[in-house]
């Protein structure tokens, strides 16, 4: 008997191939029912009367985006891709942010193509140049760091190198990542110094450093993965020459942005580390000082708008009555319209990849108001993107006058 069903099986799994691939003998389906021949305008009448969610509506991806699950996907291409990296094992405090990126799909479910004019940033990022995607999570293992680490290296770098749709904008993808605690902004920066064959500028927004030697925390039993932690990203990715070093030949400086940590021991020693590693900081009270203006302009001064720079969005940058959602709260940050007038000021950026990490759902109010901050940050970093897309496309084909005459220059966007 055993037998005999494992036999219908097989044949019904060939058959069913068989049709799906076109093979069905006739027009039939492997029990002998006709299958009907679908037109392309029926089809399109299918998508035109179906095809559209409601914000409360279809499966949880980022902002209803087509999910494809890109790791197992090879051949799928993309200009922008989401992609979610749920660990939380490197964390110094509460645990939770593995859930982060559930929740800020949930939390985007009102982002819709249909209704998705960013009216700040002047453009549509979903109805542009760019085809963007969720590409669902990296399988991290919860179970040892060290294989974690490997995990997500190896699919970032993989992403990152996928052949890009719109060769005429891009020639490498944009990954977004949605975290998980901020270790995963390592893993991130050894990919993208692969891809791009060196190191790469940062802008960090978070309360705290993330520069510190892991000897600054308890290291009675120090290892190799120990050392790896959310409070130690940025002075791992340092040693790797990850990051370029201020202060060494063509070096240039990274930024902090909504600093307000307690530091180690007695004095502004972790202010010094930070120096040595390269590092402008701005702190949340510079919102107060400075207003939203001079905090773009201390970004935008340093960076600039043509070194390539990776961003890195904690949502504890924000105040916990904004952001109560997270491991690591730090009472006194910025409120949530003053961190989207920034991400808007700074759109000039080059932007190679970004991450909005340390969302914590667990700890958030019924409103969701932590996600839901998250999920507008990737929103407002999608339409930075394919802006600066549209503009690097036209200031590429701007033709010298000597060229002009004679010169075809058709707009391919």
């Amino acid at each position: 008997m055993k037998t005999n069903h494992l036999l219908w099986l097989a044949l019904s799994y060939g058959a069913a191939v068989l049709q799906a691939c076109g093979g069905g003998a006739g027009g039939h389906d492997h029990h002998g029912r006709p299958v009907r021949k679908w037109t392309q305008e029926e089809i399109n009448e299918l998508e035109h009367k179906w095809g559209t969610d409601w914000s409360f509506s279809g499966i949880s991806t980022f902002a209803h985006l087509k999910h494809v699950k890109c790791l197992t996907t090879p051949n799928e291409q993309f200009d922008i891709a989401i992609i979610g990296a749920p660990f939380d094992t490197a964390v110094s405090y509460r645990p939770g942010a593995r859930f982060g990126p559930r929740a800020i799909r949930a939390a985007s479910a009102r982002q819709l193509p249909y209704r998705g004019f960013n009216a700040r940033a002047n453009i549509n990022p979903f109805l542009n140049w760019a085809k963007i995607i969720d590409c669902g999570d990296i399988p991290v293992s919860p179970m040892d760091n060290e294989v974690a680490l490997k995990q997500m290296t190896i699919a970032f770098e993989e992403l990152g190198t996928r052949n890009v749709m719109s060769t005429s904008v891009l020639d490498k993808p944009k990954l977004i990542t949605l975290g998980g605690d901020h270790s995963l902004a390592f893993p991130a920066l050894r990919a993208l110094n692969k891809i791009h064959g060196g190191p790469v500028r940062v802008l960090h927004f978070d309360a705290h450093l993330d520069t510190w030697h892991p000897a600054k925390y308890p290291n009675a039993w120090a290892s190799e993965q120990a050392s790896f932690n959310h409070g130690s990203v940025f002075w791992l990715a340092g040693q790797e020459g990850l990051i370029v070093a201020n202060g060494t030949k063509g070096g240039k400086p990274s930024v902090h942005a909504g600093l307000r940590t307690r530091l180690s021991g007695t004095d502004f020693g972790d202010y010094d580390d930070d120096d040595a590693q390269g590092w402008v900081r701005i702190s949340a009270d510079d919102m107060d000082d400075k207003g939203t203006a001079g905090v773009i302009a201390g970004i935008m001064d340093t960076l600039g708008t043509e070194d390539p720079v990776y961003l890195s969005l904690d949502i504890d940058v924000l105040d916990p009555a904004f952001a109560p959602g997270t491991g690591t709260p730090e009472p006194g940050g910025w409120t949530t319209r003053e961190l989207i007038r920034v991400l808007r000021g700074i759109e000039g950026l080059n932007l190679v990849g970004a991450d909005i990490v340390e969302v914590a759902p667990a700890y958030q109010n019924a409103g969701e108001e932590t996600a839901l901050a998250a999920a507008q940050v990737v929103y407002e970093l999608l339409s930075s993107m394919v802006k600066r897309g549209i503009a690097d496309h036209h200031k590429a084909r701007v033709v010298p006058e000597e060229d002009k005459e004679g010169a075809d220059v058709k707009d391919e966007l």
